[in-house]
C-alpha cells in the first residue's frame, strides 16, 4: 500500500469541521466534542482489523496484533485547548492511523511486531489544570488522591466527568498494564515554536523534553500612601518584583534556558498605595537538569539581593517541577534518519512544552519525538498552521520511522 499523506491532511480538516469553530479548536477533554471526535476515530479505525478498547484512565488504543508481542507504540492526543489549533495533538493520532494503515495491507493484517495507536485522554490540561493526565496514568506518575481534588471551573469534579465517559478515577492506575510489553513510542507533533521556521526546516528530531522548575517569589514591602511619601524611602515590593523580571531574561541567557513570569499579584492593589507585597510565579526550563538547577539558584539569589536593596524581604513557595527527560538515543538517530530520507536537511531541539512522550520515557519506555513546523511558532491559538506540504512530509518522516523502529526492536 502507498502511504497517503494527503488522506491524513483531509482527515485533519474534516476533525476540525465537525469539532471546532470560527474561535479555533474546542475539543476540550471529556466534553461532547471530544467524545465526538474519538467517534470520529474509531469509525476510521472500524475499516482495520484492529482490537479498540478504552483502558481503565479513558486512553484510547487501537491495537494490531503482529508476529510478536512485543509491541511498537504511536500516540498522540485528540483533545485541544479551549479555542485551540486545528494541529496540536491530532495530527499526532491521524498520521498514526495513515502508519497503521499502511503496515496493515503491507502486512496482511499481521505485521512483524503489534502495533498500537493511541489517544492519550487529558493532555492539555486545559479543563482541570493537570497535564498529562492519562499518559501519567499508564507511566504510574498519576496521583489519584490530589488530582480527586481538581475542579472544572463550573466545579465540576474530575471524578464527575470521567464517570460521564465510563471511567471510574480510582480505578486509573490499572492502566499501567497497557505499557507491559511496550518495546518504543514515537509522537509526532507540530514544533509549536520558532526554531524549525527560522532555520527553514519542515522537521526535527526531538531530543528530549526539558525540565521545569515552577515556584512564587513573594515580595514584602510596606503599604505607603502613594501622594505622601517620597520616591527614596519607599520599600516598594512591585520594584523589587520589576528587577527580578528584567533578571531573568540574562539569567535565561547565561545558562541557555527560558523563564517567563507568568502572573503578578499585588496588595493591597490600589492606585493610591505603595505596593506592599507583590507575588510572582516563575516557570524556568532547560534540557540539562545541572543548568535549570543553576537558574532557579540564580533567580533566588537575584530576588534577595532586590529585596535588601530595596528595604524588602521575599520568601518562596514551591508550585511543580519536573525532571528533563532525555528521549532514545538510537531513536533520535532514527529520527534523523527518516526525516534525511525524505527531506535534504534535519536539525536537532529539544522540547520546551511537555508531550505524552515524556510519561512514557519516565515509564522506562524508549521514546523519540519527531517535529513539524510550525507557521510564526504560534499554537494553542487558532491562527496555528503548518504548511500542506510540511504536514505530508512530516507524515512520511513517521512512516519510515516505523519502519526503522520495527527493525530495531526485531534486533533486540
Amino acid at each position: 500500500m502507498t502511504l497517503d499523506p494527503q488522506r491524513t491532511i483531509q482527515e485533519l480538516k474534516a476533525l476540525r469541521d465537525l469539532t471546532g469553530d470560527d474561535q479555533g479548536a474546542q475539543r476540550v477533554a471529556f466534553t461532547d466534542r471530544w467524545v465526538a471526535a474519538r467517534q470520529f476515530l474509531k469509525e476510521r479505525l472500524d475499516q482495520l482489523p484492529v482490537e479498540q478498547h478504552m483502558d481503565p484512565a479513558g486512553n484510547y488504543w487501537a491495537t494490531l496484533k503482529g508476529d510478536s508481542e512485543r509491541e511498537l507504540l504511536i500516540g498522540g492526543h485528540l483533545d485541544s485547548v479551549p479555542n485551540g489549533g486545528w494541529l496540536d495533538g491530532c495530527l499526532n493520532v491521524l498520521a498514526g492511523l495513515e502508519v497503521l494503515r499502511r503496515f496493515n495491507e503491507q502486512y496482511g493484517g499481521r505485521p512483524p511486531v503489534t502495533l498500537r495507536l493511541v489517544d492519550w485522554a487529558d493532555e492539555e490540561g486545559a479543563r482541570f489544570g493537570r497535564s498529562l493526565y492519562g499518559s501519567s496514568a499508564a507511566s504510574g506518575h498519576l496521583d489519584v488522591q490530589e488530582v480527586a481534588k481538581l475542579r472544572d471551573r463550573d466545579g465540576i469534579p474530575l471524578s464527575d466527568a470521567l464517570t460521564q465517559i465510563g471511567v471510574t478515577l480510582a480505578d486509573a492506575p490499572h492502566a499501567r498494564a497497557e505499557l507491559r510489553n511496550a518495546a518504543a513510542y514515537l509522537e509526532l507533533h507540530i514544533e509549536q515554536g520558532p526554531v524549525l521556521e527560522r532555520l527553514d526546516l519542515p522537521l526535527g528530531a526531538v531530543l528530549g523534553t526539558v525540565g521545569v522548575e515552577r515556584h512564587t517569589i513573594t515580595f514584602h514591602g510596606q503599604a505607603a500612601h502613594s501622594g505622601s511619601t517620597p520616591m527614596d524611602v519607599r520599600r516598594d515590593a512591585f520594584l523589587a518584583a520589576g528587577r527580578l523580571a528584567q533578571e531573568t531574561y540574562t539569567i535565561a541567557q547565561r545558562h541557555g534556558g527560558v523563564c517567563t513570569i507568568g502572573s503578578v499579584k499585588t496588595l493591597p492593589g490600589i492606585v493610591t498605595s505603595v505596593v506592599e507585597t507583590c507575588e510572582l510565579t516563575l516557570d524556568q526550563r532547560h534540557l540539562d537538569a545541572d543548568r535549570l538547577a543553576a537558574m532557579w539558584q540564580d533567580a533566588q539569589d537575584a530576588a534577595r539581593r532586590f529585596a535588601d536593596d530595596g528595604g524588602c524581604t521575599v520568601d518562596f513557595g514551591y508550585l511543580w517541577n519536573i525532571e528533563p527527560i532525555p528521549f532514545h538515543p538510537e531513536l533520535i538517530e532514527a529520527t534523523d534518519a527518516s526525516i534525511l530520507e525524505v527531506t535534504e536537511r534535519s536539525h536537532r531541539l529539544p522540547s520546551g512544552p511537555l508531550h505524552d512522550a515524556a510519561e512514557v520515557a519516565r515509564a522506562g519506555v524508549p521514546t523519540v519525538m519527531l517535529f513539524v513546523q510550525s507557521l510564526r511558532g504560534i499554537s494553542h491559538n487558532k491562527i496555528e498552521d503548518t504548511r500542506e506540504e510540511h504536514i505530508a512530509l512530516s507524515v512520511q518522516a513517521l512512516d519510515r520511522l516505523a519502519d526503522k523502529a520495527v527493525a530495531w526492536i526485531q534486533g533486540q
